[in-house]
């Protein structure tokens, strides 16, 4: 089976035989590439399968999962590709790897926030959890896309407070959301800009670990 995006692989440096791991997919922003994400991951790939996907669509200097029509509304036939191609990625994964099921994670910046939150909404109890780093809910997803209960789903949405690129609102409003759907949520608020501090590295990091043993 070939695999329906680019991808890179971190995993752990022993692998024991027939035992399942769980699996965290990097999902990145706007523009950037399957490697620039591992920077924020460091220190994870003794717990996980780290997948790296690159987005579909050739966006200077590097790639991204949709573009936009009007600030804020992405272009809806890209962005129902990505959803649609990253799903089928997870499959492929699953089938590929010794992945346990029972522990998938996406992590995303930015409109791999957008993507991640998404899919969280149509893959519910698919996956464990999302940690979604500055991103926002489209509105078309919430009034159109068929969405599966996420009640418990594991949730840390972060978001800086001087974000110039996607108002911090965005971020709020996303974590009410979740929280209405009865998500179990993590918010964290940064005195930021769009950026994934040191520290948000860490809280995150922290979150994922402690999830996974919870």
């Amino acid at each position: 089976m070939n695999a329906p995006m680019f991808y890179e692989l971190k995993r752990p440096k022993s692998i024991i035989p027939n035992r399942k791991y769980p699996a965290l997919f990097l999902i990145h922003g706007r523009g950037s590439n399957e490697r620039n994400m591992f920077d924020v991951v460091g220190g994870l790939e003794d717990n996980f399968f780290i997948f790296s996907i690159r987005g579909h669509i050739p966006q200077s200097p590097g790639y991204s999962f949709f573009t936009f029509k009007v600030f804020g509304q992405p272009d809806r036939e890209g962005f129902d590709e990505g959803v649609s191609l990253i799903t089928s990625f997870i499959d492929y994964a699953s089938e590929q790897y010794p992945i346990d099921e029972n522990g998938l994670y996406f992590l995303g910046f930015s409109q791999g926030a957008v993507m991640s939150m998404t899919l969280a909404l149509t893959l519910g109890h698919k996956i464990k959890g999302i940690v979604a780093l500055s991103g926002y809910i489209p509105q078309f997803v919430l009034e159109e896309y068929d969405r599966k209960p996420v009640d418990g789903l594991s949730v840390f949405i972060s978001h800086g407070e001087k974000d110039p690129v996607l108002p911090y609102r965005w971020g709020v409003a996303a974590q009410e959301y979740f929280n209405g759907m009865n998500a179990a949520v993590s918010f964290y608020s940064y005195q930021e800009g769009h950026t994934v501090s040191f520290k948000n590295q860490e809280d995150f990091k922290l979150w994922l670990l402690k999830d996974l043993k919870g």
